[in-house]
């Protein structure tokens, strides 16, 4: 099953990845639409519940938990052999 993050929610102070609280997707399979708390879908993600990726269907950028030491885990885009911003990019809701 994969899903497709259409919207981030941030923190009031926040403006980076770390600070993304919230995320609107749609599930590609039936076109259903959700949200998730990010502890949630880290957790669907690092289960292996599952795939998620930002943009189209023909051109998707992976979203992959990064676990930094000392702080908590976050959600980023991962394309070409690094980190991106593409979560970042998306409308607000």
């Amino acid at each position: 099953m994969s899903i497709r993050i259409t919207h981030v929610r941030l923190s009031v102070d926040g403006s980076r990845h770390e600070h993304i609280t919230d995320l609107q997707w749609v599930l590609n399979q039936v076109g259903s639409t959700g949200s998730s708390t990010k502890p949630d879908l880290i957790k669907w993600i690092s289960q292996k519940k599952g795939r998620a990726f930002v943009g189209s269907p023909d051109k998707k950028v992976p979203v992959g938990v990064v676990n930094p030491a000392g702080m908590r885990p976050y959600l980023r885009t991962y394309a070409n052999d690094e980190w991106t911003d593409s979560l970042l990019s998306l409308p607000r809701f």
